[in-house]
């Protein structure tokens, strides 16, 4: 996931220039804060019109084997079709448009679709798993990004508990094999343990989102198979994560160094997956400490990335790993500060990001901060708002 934050930092300052004379087509006078909520109906339109948007301008079609675009318009350095990531991103979009009330019914069939285009990513062999980009015959593969596996498992796992369909549960087993390659045996390392970011021996950290969200997985697998194999792997790796990545509260530092340094950047997304994996494991085990500890770092990490422009500057699709593990979290322990934080995001993102003339979602090259019109649109970026508002309009229900 990290790589993509590097390539959008390599934006030409050249298009910087079209800053002042390009008039984006929302601009207008907007107010930064509504005097009513927003209804579900109207978060479920707005998630309609976002939805549209993706797949007018960034869905390359069926002859295209349902894959989609980097970003629009696509970029000279851009491949013929988007990374893996971004794939699965709309793929989560989709299953989240799929419970939409009332209208969800129409989106089951592109649902399944995605997911069969996802498999075109996926290389058996001795050390399978789903590529960065797609493999022969369509494309020339990629390195096996553990991250990337756990977040494609976990969309499967909920387009299982969408549809009951059991293919896609099995499909998100067959990624606990993969990722448990990432976990890190040399015991004379600093805290020992922890996952590797990447399967290749150039790689020299271990990352906190790959072994936070690999615990996610693990655990509501745990959950559904009440498999122990599961239960004792999301134990351990949420353990390290709690143990050895922990800034403070909430707050988890990005990697750890093969040669004892650690990266102390900050992704909401690392929030996120920490909070879903203790829930999960509360679920799984009925063990109240994990639902203290899930708490606790929902109650920090808010207080912490709701100041000042925080959140309006973390990439949004972190932002929409983080706010639906704290609604994850809401469903068995209810606060409304959750989905209030959530709900003034996406009211101003809306509000301030969105491109009415075409329904896009322009932000900074980091994938976050203020509307830039010199941005391509990224599928990646879309499908976040996708799933942000996708997910309030049916969070009441």
């Amino acid at each position: 996931m990290l790589r993509s934050l590097i390539r959008r930092t390599t934006v030409t300052a050249t298009c910087a220039g079209l800053l002042w004379t390009a008039v984006p087509a929302h601009a207008q006078p907007t107010a930064s804060v509504r005097p009513h909520p927003v209804s579900p109906a109207t978060w479920a339109d707005r998630a309609t019109e976002a939805y549209d948007a993706l797949q007018t301008h960034l869905y390359q079609g069926e002859d295209q084997h349902g894959l989609y675009l980097e970003r629009t318009p696509r970029q000279a350095s851009d491949p013929d079709h988007s990374y893996l990531w971004p794939m699965r991103e709309a793929a989560a979009a989709t299953v989240d448009m799929q419970r939409l009330p009332r209208t969800g019914s129409a989106h089951r069939t592109e649902a399944a679709e995605r997911f069969d285009t996802i498999e075109l990513y996926f290389a058996p062999g001795e050390r399978p798993g789903y590529h960065s980009y797609l493999p022969a015959p369509l494309g020339p593969g990629g390195d096996v990004y553990y991250d990337d596996n756990a977040v494609v498992a976990l969309s499967e796992l909920d387009q299982y508990e969408s549809t009951g369909d059991r293919v896609y549960l099995a499909r998100a087993e067959q990624v606990v094999p993969v990722v448990t390659r990432a976990w890190d045996t040399d015991a004379t390392k600093a805290c020992p343990g922890g996952m590797d970011w990447f399967d290749a021996p150039a790689n020299t950290i271990r990352a906190t989102n790959v072994t936070s969200l690999s615990a996610q997985l693990a655990a509501r697998l745990y959950e559904h198979t009440h498999k122990r194999a599961y239960l004792d792997k999301a134990k351990q790796w949420y353990g390290w994560v709690h143990s050895c990545m922990r800034q403070s509260p909430g707050l988890y530092v990005n990697d750890r160094g093969d040669d004892g340094s650690t990266n102390p950047t900050l992704w909401t997304y690392n929030s996120g997956a920490m909070i879903g994996a203790a829930t999960a494991l509360y679920r799984g085990t009925g063990n109240a400490d994990y639902l203290h500890k899930a708490v606790e770092d929902a109650h920090a990490s808010l207080a912490y990335w709701t100041q000042d422009d925080r959140l309006h500057d973390q990439p949004a699709i972190f932002n929409a790993f983080y706010f639906k593990d704290l609604l994850a979290l809401d469903a068995v322990r209810p606060d409304p500060a959750y989905r209030k934080a959530m709900s003034a995001y996406a009211d101003t993102t809306y509000a301030d990001n969105r491109d009415t003339a075409t329904g896009l979602f322009h932000f900074q090259p980091s994938g976050g901060g203020d509307y830039d019109p010199a941005v391509p649109a990224e599928t990646l970026e879309q499908s976040a708002m996708v799933q942000i508002l996708a997910t309030l309009a049916g969070h009441d229900r």
